[in-house]
């Protein structure tokens, strides 16, 4: 398969051509080989400039008048990490490049990153042997550059740079409440019930493809998918002036959190954790003051705070002796935005915590389609979040057990995979 190189769809010397061999030599078009798909498309005048043939039709591609064609090949098979069998443990494999349907995009993967769910789906624990079902290629925090489009795309260029909102809604899908997309019930997510970008391409519906500004680096792009967890969960109420506890935020997306309170004026940030080596992390990410979880970090915070507790807690431990701590330093009338899962039931006091706290709690889960990514757009933009110092290792797909492995000891940030 041909498919055009890295293109920014703004200023740009010469255009992007997209061309893949039919499966047989005669398609509806009258083309019949390569060679003549790629002289016919190089021909074309005004209006739809080139080509590109897929097995299922014809793609119409627009480009920009007067520019000169650049071919890029793409191979028939790939690397990709995926989880083969039940049990414990990724392979790295071969496997076929996936073909992009009508309303679906082929991105060349430039950057992914291992998230903690990864590292269940990795362990094979309760929630992944409940929830996987091998074989499936892994990752679904990513950045790439689109290489070939389906029929019914017509608002992409090739060589634009993107990443993907990991929760894809089914079409037909019920129960879908408009601003609630990311809670729909019919939802597949990308890197669990279908192939992720572990792999040197990934296909992923246009309307859950979310454009890069060109000016971003890769790296922190693939980072969007859990930063926007930070961001739906500090954004859940307000937190300007007020004194906020982030509980498990010595982990990534407590971190990221960290910085988003932060940048939105969050008068102190206390962190919570039981691995005492993020705490330089968190500091220099903006948290006012650092407690570890097994300790007294409640009665620090009540003393911090002169007795009235913090005024926003968010929690992302999923740990039961986390949640307890934060809802006991919690002021009466506080708010809570909930984003950690708990790995199984846990027991809470929910007279104490809640009723008769007069708390205000608010489960968070993924992000708002399309309000949290503006939002990150803006934050990272702008330079408000710096996610740099949150990448700890850079290495090669081949190399992913060293990933997993640092990451299983927690002796990482995050890692980025590059194909």
């Amino acid at each position: 398969m041909l498919a055009g190189v890295p293109y920014t769809g703004q200023t740009c010397d010469h255009d992007v051509l997209a061309v893949r061999k039919p499966v047989s030599t005669a398609t509806s078009s009258g083309i019949g080989d390569e060679e003549r798909a790629l002289a016919a498309a190089a021909a074309v005048g005004d209006g739809e400039r080139f080509l590109a043939f897929e097995a299922h039709g014809i793609l119409r591609l627009p480009t920009l008048p007067g520019a000169t064609p650049v071919i890029e090949s793409i191979p028939s098979t790939m690397r990709a990490v995926r989880k083969l069998r039940a049990e414990e443990g990724l392979e790295l494999g071969t496997v076929p490049v996936p073909e992009p349907g009508p309303e679906d995009v082929l991105i060349r993967v430039t950057a992914a990153s291992i998230c903690g769910t990864d590292v269940h789906i990795y362990n094979w624990d309760g929630w992944s042997q409940n929830r996987i079902r091998p074989p499936v290629t892994l990752g679904h925090e990513f950045a790439g550059i689109v290489v070939a489009i389906g029929d019914d795309v017509s608002d992409l260029e090739l060589g634009t740079p993107v990443s993907a909102e990991g929760h894809i809604v089914l079409r037909g899908a019920r129960n879908v409440v408009a601003g609630a997309e990311h809670l729909a019930k019919d939802m597949e997510v990308i890197g669990i019930d279908r192939d992720g970008a572990f792999a040197e391409y990934v296909v992923v519906p246009r309307r859950n493809v979310w454009v890069n500004p060109p000016s971003l680096p890769d790296e922190i792009a693939s980072l969007q998918d859990p930063f926007g967890n930070a961001v739906h969960t500090v954004h859940a109420q307000p937190v300007a002036g007020k004194d906020v506890l982030i509980t498990g935020g010595g982990g990534l997306i407590g971190l990221m959190a960290v910085a988003v309170a932060r940048a939105a004026d969050a008068r102190r940030i206390f962190v919570t954790d039981v691995n005492t080596r993020r705490f330089e992390a968190a500091v220099a990410m903006g948290a006012y003051e650092t407690l570890d979880g097994r300790g007294d970090p409640v009665a620090a915070i009540l003393h911090a705070t002169e007795g009235a507790g913090v005024d926003v807690l968010l929690e992302m431990s999923g740990h039961s002796a986390a949640i307890d701590q934060g809802f006991a330093a919690l002021r009466p009338g506080g708010d809570v935005a909930a984003l950690g899962l708990p790995g199984q039931r846990i027991e809470f006091d929910w007279a104490q915590h809640v009723v008769q706290k007069g708390a205000t709690v608010r489960g968070i889960y993924g992000r708002h389609m399309w309000d949290t990514w503006h939002r990150m757009s803006e934050l990272l933009g702008s330079g408000a979040v710096d996610l740099s110092p949150l990448i700890t290792h850079r290495i090669s797909l081949s190399e992913f057990q060293v990933g997993f492995d640092a990451m299983r000891a927690g002796d990482s940030l995050k890692v980025i995979l590059r194909p």
